[in-house]
């Protein structure tokens, strides 16, 4: 049986590996790219995708450039790695850090983390500093602490992680064939539809794809600097994972958007919980809120009347539904018990 390639060796030639990057995994990247069963027709798609990020070892796409930013800290001789975090990031970089005996700092927004990831966080060993402050204050101070000390910054404005998230562009066009029409990606501190886009123009510039996609990026309303065209100073969404005010690749974004002629818009909350519903009632897919953003987007536009038959579309859901159980309780009526007998039990199953 052959070896499988981990994802520093299989896309070696496009990531900023050296020989003496250490070669590390706990089993990223690879994900199912999962073609839809019902929505698809609803919504008048030629063919619709769903790209599984929370099948990665921590459940969500942040294990693919937390991969590369690790490694390249090891190789620096770095023994310790911070990070800001509303929950994703944090559980990435404990869970790596771990694997590779680092000491690994995460500030987080005291009450602002949904606690599936802070319990990541906790498990994999990481020591958590929570600040009366939002995401974009915490991010603040891991910038200043990483200039004045001898840690390395694992946030999305290290490089690294930009070239590792990229490699999720390059399994799609390597399960399709070629980049699909339009690809709809949640956007929050926008490094991810940075990645994204770098991948795609990588990939054709290096012969492996024919075309690059439009770039469909969506903010929550409440946390929607990109559209506003300004910072939000108190963002406010239930999708706790793009709760961001001010974007650190704000302006990359903005150039894979112009640069793929996508849009980036806004969907509500309300919006994002209905498209959360359906991917898990529709499609058997049990995303967390923040990834529901991508195909709370197609539906917006496809309610404002952009067509897109004949066209290849994928969604993006970004990271598992197990991050944040506690959205799907709160929506879930208490449950009645009734007396343990068969008459009861067949009586509702009859009226259903």
């Amino acid at each position: 049986m052959s070896k499988k390639l981990c994802l520093l060796e299989k896309y070696k030639e496009f990531l900023p590996v050296t020989p003496h990057t250490p070669v590390i995994t706990i089993g990223e990247g690879d994900t199912p790219l999962v073609r839809s069963k019902r929505l698809e027709h609803e919504l008048g798609c030629g063919e619709l995708y769903f790209k599984l990020e929370g099948c990665n070892p921590t459940g969500s796409f942040k294990d693919r450039g937390m991969v590369v930013a690790v490694a390249k800290a090891v190789e620096s001789k770095n023994s310790s790695i911070i990070c800001a975090s509303t929950g994703n990031t944090s559980a990435s970089a404990a869970a790596y850090g771990a694997v590779c005996g680092l000491t690994v700092f995460v500030v987080v927004p005291k009450g602002n983390i949904a606690l599936g990831k802070l319990a990541q966080a906790i498990v994999y060993g990481a020591r958590i500093i929570a600040i009366d402050d939002n995401f974009d204050k915490a991010l603040e101070l891991v910038r200043v602490l990483t200039q004045k000390h001898s840690i390395t910054l694992v946030n999305s404005l290290n490089p690294h992680r930009i070239e590792g998230q990229k490699t999720a562009a390059f399994e799609i066009v390597d399960a399709l064939g070629d980049a699909p029409d339009y690809l709809f990606i949640p956007v929050g501190n926008a490094g991810n539809i940075t990645a994204y886009w770098r991948g795609f123009v990588h990939y054709k510039q290096g012969g492996r794809a024919k075309n690059t996609p439009k770039m469909m990026g969506f903010e929550a309303e409440g946390a929607a600097p990109i559209v506003r065209g300004k910072a939000v100073p108190n963002p406010q969404t239930i999708a706790t994972a793009i709760r961001i005010g001010n974007p650190a690749s704000w302006q990359k974004a903005v150039a894979a958007r112009d640069e793929s002629g996508g849009a980036i818009d806004s969907v509500s909350d309300a919006e994002i919980l209905n498209a959360y519903r359906l991917l898990a009632v529709k499609e058997g897919i049990f995303g967390e809120p923040a990834s529901a953003a991508s195909l709370a987007g197609l539906i917006k536009q496809v309610k404002n009347g952009a067509s897109f038959s004949n066209k290849k579309v994928v969604c993006i859901v970004t990271g598992t539904g197990l991050k944040d159980p506690d959205t799907a309780l709160k929506s879930a009526h208490e449950l009645p018990a009734i007396p343990a007998d068969i008459e009861n039990v067949e009586k509702i199953i009859l009226q259903s």
